[in-house]
């Protein structure tokens, strides 16, 4: 489970923010105790704030350091595509990364500091028994091992300015970093605006088929093996997930696509409604972006929960009603529909949604003068404890925690010659 992460130095993002999942009130249903940390964690967190104030931003870091270490060995030769803060020196600064997990009991943290053209400091420590040891930790190209660990020696050969030591060194087979390095590459990230095409289904990890309509191959999810006409093991999952949005779905139809409609080889997608004359197929190109956007949710959210993995999703309002919306962060929240531990991180408009979240749930972000982005958690804002019994929603949109757009019209009035 991520226990928090931290970013500065990147995008709108100067000083450092912290995301932290630690939970506040601990002794709620939803929080999960971990002994070893001493500390209960959550399973949801959702940001909130005005537009380009910084949330996206959140999930984009995460998603940053996520892909710097599944490709910095492959993909770094020319330089680091690291994106610094634009203002105040940001270019000539470091960005920085941190990011703590609990992984079978035991609490792991990877720090890394970068530029452009090089690597400065990164190190992977964990706590066995609560004590800090070193797994790795290099500065520049100088690399330093905890001992016992020699079948990580090659990864100094591997290593150059411009490649992640954790990149390297996952190659070799040690668990304390192939453990905690797969820990973090389980998690999926969606935008839904963009339909964000890097995730990949389930166990599988295929190659997305070319639909006609394309729904970034969740047709593995729904598929009948031909040999025996049996489902495979996630359909009746994928179907009830599917049902549970009221849709009045019955079932999924994923069949050949007839190239006489002039559109090419390819798969064909269609959901089979319940009527007074029985079940009508209708081409998912046809429903609504509301069920095309629930539909798109079903693969990364059930691989999630039956890895125990982290899920991102950028603007989880993006076409989905509030009561879907609430759904989903209740899937995460409830253990019996979330028995492996997985989290939810969510950035969102809807103001609706935080009559579904605990005050430490909820995260605002604001644009300071200077253009930087700010994250403060809502349980502790402005320095003073927000009791558990204040209405969020109500408190948000009368701006008591700030975190609203500022809707002065006066230049947009003046520009448009209505006032003087």
């Amino acid at each position: 489970m991520l226990i928090r992460f931290e970013v500065s130095n990147f995008r709108s993002i100067h000083e450092p923010v912290e995301l932290s999942m630690v939970a506040v009130d601990a002794t709620r249903d939803e929080a999960t105790e971990i002994p070893n940390l001493g500390e209960s964690l959550l399973h949801v967190a959702a940001i909130f704030g005005p537009n380009a104030s910084g949330k996206s931003n959140i999930i984009a870091a995460f998603n940053w350091l996520r892909d710097a270490v599944q490709f910095s060995l492959r993909s770094w030769d020319d330089g680091i595509p690291v994106e610094p803060f634009a203002f105040a020196g940001g270019g000539l600064e470091p960005s920085e990364f941190t990011i703590e997990s609990v992984i079978d009991g035991v609490r792991f943290e990877y720090l890394v500091e970068l530029h452009r053209h090089a690597v400065a400091y990164e190190a992977l420590f964990h706590y066995p028994e609560k004590k800090r040891r070193r797994i790795f930790e290099r500065t520049g190209t100088d690399l330093k091992l905890q001992r016992g660990l020699g079948n990580l020696s090659g990864t100094r050969e591997l290593l150059t300015p411009r490649t992640l030591a954790l990149s390297a060194a996952r190659r070799f087979d040690e668990p304390l970093v192939s453990d905690f390095a797969n820990d973090l590459l389980r998690a999926h990230s969606l935008g839904l605006k963009t339909h964000d095409r890097r995730w990949l289904p389930g166990e599988r990890r295929l190659t997305t088929v070319l639909f006609e309509q394309g729904v970034d191959g969740q047709e593995f999810l729904f598929e009948v093996e031909e040999a025996g006409g049996s489902s495979l093991p996630d359909r009746a999952q994928a179907l009830a997930l599917l049902r549970l949005a009221d849709l009045g779905i019955d079932d999924v139809i994923v069949d050949d696509h007839d190239p006489s409609a002039g559109t090419g080889r390819g798969r064909r997608l269609r959901l089979t409604h319940r009527t007074a004359d029985g079940s009508v197929p209708l081409d998912f190109a046809a429903e609504s972006e509301g069920t095309r956007t629930w539909f798109r949710l079903i693969g990364p959210v059930l691989a999630a929960l039956k890895d125990g993995s982290v899920l991102l999703i950028d603007e989880l309002d993006a076409s989905l009603h509030p009561t879907l919306s609430g759904e989903l962060i209740r899937l995460f929240q409830d253990r019996a529909t979330n028995p492996r531990h997985a989290q939810l991180i969510f950035t969102s408009h809807d103001t609706s949604l935080l009559n579904h979240l605990n005050r430490d749930e909820v995260w605002l972000t604001e644009k300071a003068e200077s253009g930087a982005s700010r994250l403060g958690a809502l349980a502790e804002f402005a320095g003073e404890r927000v009791r558990t019994s204040v209405n969020l929603e109500k408190a948000y949109l009368h701006g008591r925690f700030g975190a609203l757009p500022d809707t002065d019209r006066t230049d947009l009035l003046r520009m448009l010659g209505l006032i003087g």
